[in-house]
């Protein structure tokens, strides 16, 4: 049997970005918008009809995932495309529904 690895305590900054993305996986709307693109990309218009929300929600939303690095943003022409950046969170999301 291996001996688990021993991990040093985080840093002050290191936890303001832990507690900033717990943060942002804490809206229900984002992680509705998440469990929307986990697949593939979708336009903003495709987010709204699949969310059931505003447009002006869902790009603000949109906005803050995409700043966090959680969501790639890609512009095609008029369309604008939101996929999943960070494939860990969806395992998050994932490990945390399990113990549900």
């Amino acid at each position: 049997m291996s001996k688990s690895k021993i991990q040093k305590p985080l840093t002050e900054i290191e936890l303001d970005h832990l507690a900033t993305r717990f943060k942002l996986l804490g809206e229900p709307m984002r992680l509705r918008i998440l469990q929307a693109v986990c697949h593939d990309s979708k336009t903003v218009n495709e987010i709204v009809e699949i969310t059931g929300s505003t447009q002006a929600n869902v790009s603000k939303h949109l906005t803050l995932l995409a700043t966090a690095g959680i969501l790639s943003r890609k512009k095609d022409g008029q369309c604008v495309y939101y996929g999943m950046k960070d494939k860990l969170v969806m395992q998050l999301c994932s490990m945390v529904r399990s113990q549900l």
